[in-house]
């Protein structure tokens, strides 16, 4: 959820809790005033009436065309143990005039009068409907509700807008951001100090992201040089060693042997380190337009005739218009070449390749273990799983992933019912993928 979704949520949540609290009070506070109001006029118009009854004065009409309305009648002592000997009610009272029934606030007390005769007064007058006083109150806190909510998010999303675009700018600043490459400057154009410090921060911390993206690309660059240089000596002597120095047992010349084949192993393993590393980093920049067909055709053909011995056959199938991406082509090249090696490395003698080009995916299934492999590990350096190969450095799908992760290229492991091990890429849509 944005942020500005949910300040306006907050508030109006807010907004409508303080409204209905208020409405209740502003009802209660209505009711509570017209009551006391009333009841003051009902206690002076049943003094005046007592006062009358017991002066023997004659008394006003029971309805006295104000909708005011009173009666007295007689009641016994017991009577004063039973119920209050004041009360307010509210109730319905007919009014004859009117010939209807409207609500009334009643004021009942008992009196004595000299002779030890106790009477009940009730008195009644009119007052508001409390229904309609709910239901006019509602409406117009709806309304009110409505137009503070409207104004006050109005308010908020203009003064959120304004407040808010140097954040925005930050934002797309770092979605462009890349490190390694040419970048636009960062300033921070606002007068708001935590922005201001905000941009600092940032800028500090690109500033130390690019310092050590250097440093790390002339580590990788000397470790890269400094290792293969006593490893191909190494080599080479080893090479010299045994061309000539023909008084070596056969043993020993097994142990040269053995010792220049871990030596190599070695030299792929820091070549592919070195390159999985370079990888990560970001340091492939230069993209090209390539089309995957054709990579894929020369890197199948240079591998057929490295393991034609395993009698493996490949099965191609292309369908137009042909797979494009626009990769690093050293990097692509990597990509299509390990997945190809990886088909022929792990499979067996007479085993299949099936090979389906169709824009934008690419799957290359080959046969070989007879059981699936772990889908979580698959990917991990240096996991061969439990059908180990002879000089296999087990970074060949390391570094696939990594180039897939780098291009945003979906790849997923299957086995299929047929037994095959199905490895598929698809690729994002460009302009040259689309189909027409």
């Amino acid at each position: 959820m944005k942020l500005i979704y949910r300040i306006l949520l907050h508030l109006s949540i807010v907004l409508s809790a303080v409204l209905t609290g208020w409405a209740i009070y502003f009802y209660a506070g209505i009711v509570e005033e017209v009551n006391d109001e009333t009841d003051d006029a009902l206690d002076d118009y049943a003094e005046r009436i007592i006062r009358r009854y017991l002066a023997g004065v004659h008394l006003p009409s029971e309805d006295n065309g104000m909708n005011n309305s009173f009666y007295v009648h007689a009641v016994t002592e017991d009577y004063l143990h039973h119920h209050p000997a004041i009360e307010y009610i509210d109730e319905s009272v007919f009014i004859a005039e009117k010939g209807e029934t409207e609500p009334a606030r009643t004021l009942r007390t008992v009196f004595r009068d000299r002779a030890g005769r106790y009477f009940l007064l009730s008195v009644s007058t009119p007052t508001i409907d409390k229904d309609d006083l709910k239901q006019a109150i509602l409406w117009r806190i709806i309304t009110l509700y409505v137009a503070l909510l409207v104004t006050i998010l109005t308010v908020n999303v203009w003064v959120y807008s304004r407040s808010m675009r140097p954040l925005y700018r930050l934002l797309r600043w770092l979605d462009t951001y890349t490190v390694g490459r040419p970048h636009t400057p960062l300033t921070a154009h606002s007068a708001v100090t935590e922005f201001r410090r905000l941009y600092d921060a940032v800028r500090r911390h690109t500033d130390r992201t690019e310092q050590a993206f250097e440093q790390q690309k002339q580590f990788i660059g000397n470790a890269s040089h400094e290792l293969q240089t006593p490893l191909a000596v190494s080599l080479g002597r080893l090479e010299l060693l045994a061309d000539s120095t023909p008084a070596l047992t056969e043993a020993q010349l097994a142990e040269v042997i053995k010792t220049q084949q871990t030596l190599r192993r070695a030299v792929r393993l820091n070549r592919s380190l070195l390159f999985l590393t370079k990888i990560d980093n970001r340091q492939f920049l230069d993209q090209t337009d390539l089309c995957l067909d054709a990579l894929l055709r020369r890197d199948l053909e240079d591998l057929q005739e490295v393991y034609a011995s395993r009698r493996i056959t490949v099965d191609l199938t292309a369908v137009d218009p042909p797979l494009r991406a626009s990769m690093h082509e050293s990097l692509a090249d990597a990509l299509v070449s390990n997945l190809l090696k990886n088909a022929f490395v792990h499979n067996h003698p007479d085993g299949r390749i099936l090979i389906r080009i169709a824009t934008p995916t690419l799957t290359i299934a080959n046969t070989g273990p007879a059981a699936s492999l772990d889908p979580t590990h698959l990917f991990d350096r240096f996991h061969q799983g439990p059908h180990r190969v002879e000089g296999s450095t087990g970074l060949g799908l390391s570094i696939v992933r990594a180039i897939c992760r780098l291009y945003a290229i979906d790849i997923r492991y299957a086995f299929t019912a047929d037994r095959l091990h199905t490895f598929t890429l698809t690729f994002p849509l460009t302009s040259q993928n689309k189909t027409p």
